[in-house]
């Protein structure tokens, strides 16, 4: 599916896939789902801090994700031959603290265990420095370290499948997962140059490493468009600051530019970016924050309908264990108690995303769908609460039952993602 539709890119078409990137399993049902109605694939992809070969901050390995999206997929009906798995950020990101042999090491692990698990899209990424690095890390050290990976990937894929299908992205000005940690003042996009460079280190790393057919596979790369976003502000692509940028990737029949950090953009801005060749739209935390949005709403419903002893008080245990352990948000979070109590609870950044695996989390978001699953909600308070959702009930698009109402939040961002990367629905409106 990728690179069918990668082809029809470079062939001239304004199409693109959005890449899901959350662990969430609503958020997940919600992209099957999407896809599902598209009558198109999934793309889905797991970060290197989420899902990793000892659990990650989810408790899951690669193979424990593959098992939970294809569980889902199997659930709603859309055949695993149309979902694609990919790994996000795989390098020594996690443990650049312990040096750079130490964490390369242990990312030499992270990418044999994706590849092993049947994860086929593979971004290598190798931009951060590590303990004893000197910085700012050369394109020829990030390179050569892409393609010691590369080869793990290979080796993996060969000894497990006996043939490697493996597509790679690469890229050295790869946006910080997650979004940004500071305030953002000004985002430059890459320049062409830089890019160009980029393209020509890594592409002589993997000559040396004897990685040639694995180049032929390297499908996308990872540059700066000039978007991003914060805890309270969204910069928006402005495609009149990338048109020299733009022409990077002409006459690499396989490539096209894949964008981090679109959560937020607008529908026109993420089709705009497609049509410029950011034909992989990759998002995550603007996913994570809607479904944020819906569960608060559902308990602000909830508080209306149940009596308090029976409440799961979702809001006020998410606050509680955030400040038992502030190690996500924290480093995030700037200003005084009030300031970052309403970054905590509404942020862009969405650390709350982090937190959603805790148990008494997870207990409380299970306690308030099952209580909302036994009673019925009033019309005019799902109006209140969840107007677009509202109108779908009205219209019999969607069930006035909980977990619907929030995967069907989690759709309006995805269907954006949709709208833009596909021309015949854009058209049909």
């Amino acid at each position: 599916m990728l690179l069918d539709t990668i082809h029809r890119h470079k062939a001239g078409a304004s199409v693109g896939v959005p890449s899901v990137c959350s662990a969430h399993p609503l958020v997940l049902e919600a992209a099957v789902l999407q896809a599902l109605q598209d009558g198109g694939s999934v793309l889905v992809e797991a970060t290197s801090n989420q899902v990793d070969q000892f659990g990650g901050y989810t408790g899951m390995r690669p193979e424990d994700f593959r098992d939970l999206v294809y569980a889902i997929a199997d659930r709603v009906g859309l055949p695993r031959a149309r979902v694609v798995l990919g790994g996000d950020h795989l390098g020594p990101n996690t443990w650049r603290g312990l040096g750079a042999e130490a964490a390369m090491d242990r990312a030499d692990g992270l990418v044999a265990a994706y590849v092993a698990a049947g994860f086929s899209k593979i971004h290598l990424d190798c931009s951060m420095a590590c303990a004893g690095d000197s910085e700012p890390l050369t394109d020829d050290v990030v390179a050569g370290r892409a393609a010691r990976l590369a080869s793990i990937g290979e080796a993996t894929a060969l000894r497990e499948f006996g043939v490697s299908e493996v597509l790679y992205v690469i890229g050295t000005e790869v946006p910080v997962p997650g979004g940004a940690h500071e305030t953002i003042e000004q985002l430059a996009p890459t320049s062409d140059d830089a890019a160009r460079v980029t393209l020509a280190r890594h592409e002589k790393a993997f000559a040396d490493a004897g990685l040639a057919g694995a180049w032929d596979r390297v499908v996308g790369l990872v540059v700066q468009p000039g978007v991003e976003f914060d805890h309270a502000r969204v910069v928006d692509y402005d495609r009149e600051r990338t048109t020299a940028l733009q022409r990077v990737v002409d006459g690499h029949p396989n490539l096209v530019f894949e964008a981090h950090s679109t959560d937020y953009q607008t529908t026109e801005r993420l089709a705009e970016l497609v049509e410029d060749h950011w034909a992989i739209l990759k998002v995550g935390p603007g996913l994570t924050f809607a479904l944020r949005e819906a569960l608060f709403a559902l308990a602000a419903i909830e508080d209306e309908l149940v009596a308090d002893c029976d409440r799961s008080d979702l809001v006020a245990v998410v606050e509680r264990r955030m400040l038992a352990d502030p190690h996500w948000w924290q480093s995030y979070y700037e200003g005084d108690d009030g300031d970052q109590r309403l970054a905590r609870r509404y942020s862009y950044s969405d650390r709350v995303r982090y937190y959603w695996p805790d148990p008494e989390i997870h207990a409380a978001e299970v306690r308030l769908l099952s209580n909302l699953s036994a009673t019925h909600i009033p019309l005019p308070l799902l109006s209140q609460y969840l107007p677009d959702q509202y109108a779908r009930v009205r219209r019999g698009e969607v069930a006035v039952e909980p977990a619907a109402l929030a995967i069907d939040r989690v759709r309006d961002v995805l269907r954006d993602y949709a709208l833009a990367c596909n021309p015949t629905l854009r058209s049909a409106l």
